[in-house]
């Protein structure tokens, strides 16, 4: 019961944090959609340079740059920081014949008898 409790509690406290980067890299994404297709639409991107291109549209370059650097920083792993905690116990618990819910909420597995498992 103190495990479940803890790591329920573990779970919560990582929620609030795991949103606001769902949130940021949301926001940035549809920052960097919109950057592209204005940049894409702009006749004069076919006709010049690819870095004359992006100089003549900083905000898709910039959006886009800080795209690239909040992956290089992790920004996937602490999006889907809860569920990896999951997924990590659930794999030490098979163990023990148990799992666990995303919410960290512990299941209790039947145990198998030797004619179940297919042992004789």
């Amino acid at each position: 019961m103190a495990f479940e409790r803890r790591l329920t509690e573990s779970i919560s406290c990582l929620q609030p944090a795991a949103n606001r980067w769902r949130m940021i890299l949301l926001v940035v994404s549809v920052l960097l959609a919109a950057g592209a297709w204005s940049w894409l639409n702009d006749p004069n991107t076919q006709k010049v340079s690819f870095y004359l291109s992006l100089w003549n549209h900083p905000f898709f370059t910039i959006v886009c740059i800080t795209f690239i650097a909040l992956f290089f920083a992790g920004i996937h792993r602490r999006v889907v920081a809860p569920s990896i905690i999951a997924d990590r116990c659930r794999t030490v618990l098979t163990e023990y014949n148990m799992s666990c819910e995303d919410t960290g909420k512990l299941i209790l597995k039947r145990k198998q008898s030797d004619s179940e498992s297919g042992l004789h």
